[in-house]
């Protein structure tokens, strides 16, 4: 009997890592989950997976978690933070630490994949995707975080094989962040930014999954960077109409001007002073949903490894909200 590849995933507890877990299952992978003391277990309980309670700094632990390892997945990362260094700190220096270890075990390692994201390359002009060639222009300090992550991985990759694959907007079963929208549309109202309509790339999580998957297993990907995108770019009329058709509903729809946005986040950023927890939308994040476009070109994955998106908008969202109403969440 042949034996079980080993897989390792950080952030395994996750929105992406979860399913990222199961995908691994699935093609019968060995699955080692990295997780905190912290996180919630709900969408790893029964399965048949290793649980370490590790963190990312730890190179102890680290070490055991990596011997005898094929593959390593590192979804885990930090998306809020109060202060600037908490971002480079749970992006860079945990990715440092990582691949450090990592380099102890290169003779088995056959893949180190690092899940960035597409705010490491900034925004894009109106039918204008951006790609993997395109100069990087971040945004926010989040962005520029992943970006240095992206950076820094580069640095490792003539001692070890490692793929970059920068992710598009991602919604999907188990995502908390895009339910506020579903459970929004489902009480009646649409909520749209700013007077004109946007473009994104917009991803289910499963094709996001499937094409991490593709890209650490395959051999063109080594010491490469890609989109993991959609092949079709949506503006949110689009999204609103799908989402309408499948949830039966015709909800009542206002656009939020620009400025409204901004008062808003400045509010929630003044405060989140005062509480331990960082503002989901503040004037960063602001900043990022207020810009006209966010696309990305999917054809170097596509070319090199096969990636394509699958799910349309309208199965995966038919898909989201049965979940969603399943779990009771609407």
């Amino acid at each position: 009997m042949d034996k079980k590849l080993i897989a390792v995933v950080t952030g395994a507890s996750g929105f992406v890592g979860s399913h990222l877990v199961d995908l691994l299952l699935e093609k019968n992978y060995k699955v080692r989950c990295i997780i905190r003391k912290t996180s919630s277990l709900r969408w790893l309980e029964g399965k048949d997976v290793e649980l370490h309670i590790c963190k990312l700094t730890d190179k102890e632990g680290l070490r055991k978690i990596f011997d005898g390892a094929d593959y390593i997945y590192h979804v885990a990362g930090i998306v809020k933070s109060k202060k600037p260094e908490g971002y480079f700190n749970g992006n860079v220096e945990t990715t440092r630490v990582l691949l450090d270890v990592a380099l102890e075990f290169k003779e088995n390692i056959k893949r180190f994949l690092i899940v960035s994201s597409q705010t490491s390359s900034g925004p894009s002009s109106l039918s204008n995707p951006i790609n993997e060639d395109s100069s990087c222009k971040p945004i926010t300090t989040y962005g520029r975080s992943k970006l240095a992550q992206e950076k820094l991985a580069k640095n490792y990759m003539d001692k070890l094989p490692i793929t970059v694959c920068k992710i598009a907007a991602i919604y999907g079963e188990r995502d908390t962040e895009i339910f506020i929208f579903f459970q929004t549309f489902n009480k009646g109202l649409m909520t749209t930014i700013g007077l004109h309509d946007k473009q994104v790339s917009l991803i289910h999580v499963n094709d996001v999954v499937r094409g991490l998957y593709l890209a650490a297993t395959s051999q063109k990907a080594a010491g490469q960077t890609y989109f993991i995108t959609s092949q079709k770019y949506y503006t949110w009329k689009e999204v609103g109409d799908a989402t309408s058709k499948v949830m039966n509903k015709k909800p009542f729809k206002v656009k939020v001007p620009h400025f409204v946005v901004y008062i808003i986040a400045a509010i929630a950023q003044f405060l989140s002073l005062f509480s331990s927890k960082a503002a989901t939308l503040n004037i960063e994040k602001a900043k990022d949903i207020t810009q006209p476009a966010w696309i990305s070109d999917y054809k170097k994955a596509f070319k090199d490894f096969g990636f394509k998106q699958e799910i349309s908008i309208e199965e995966g969202i038919k898909r989201t909200v049965d979940w969603y109403k399943k779990m009771r969440w609407l």
